[in-house]
């Protein structure tokens, strides 16, 4: 009995994916800071084909990133966009192209 609850523990706790995982992205383009915008959340974009994300991270700063093409690895916060606004991202990594 005991060994087959151990067995059906572990092949759950294989078959459970992290939450994450779903919302995960990787998306280039060029990172802009946000001056003015009709939405008020992020404190960058990220810009390519006329396609806007808005950014936000607390580990990495953006500022250093200003006007360069970049690949960022992050995930999509949910709930967002709003008003009309970009998908917003939790950055989580950035590379220079």
């Amino acid at each position: 009995m005991f060994l087959l609850i151990l067995v059906s523990v572990i092949i759950s706790c294989k078959t459970v994916k992290p939450a994450g995982d779903k919302n995960a992205v990787t998306l280039e383009g060029r990172i802009e800071k946000i001056e003015m915008s009709t939405f008020q959340y992020g404190t960058h974009l990220l810009k390519k084909d006329g396609k806007s994300y808005a950014l936000r991270t607390s580990t990495i700063k953006l500022d250093d990133y200003t006007n360069k093409d970049v690949i960022v690895k992050g995930v999509k916060v949910e709930g967002y966009p709003l008003e009309n606004g970009p998908e917003l991202i939790d950055v989580k990594g950035i590379t220079v192209k």
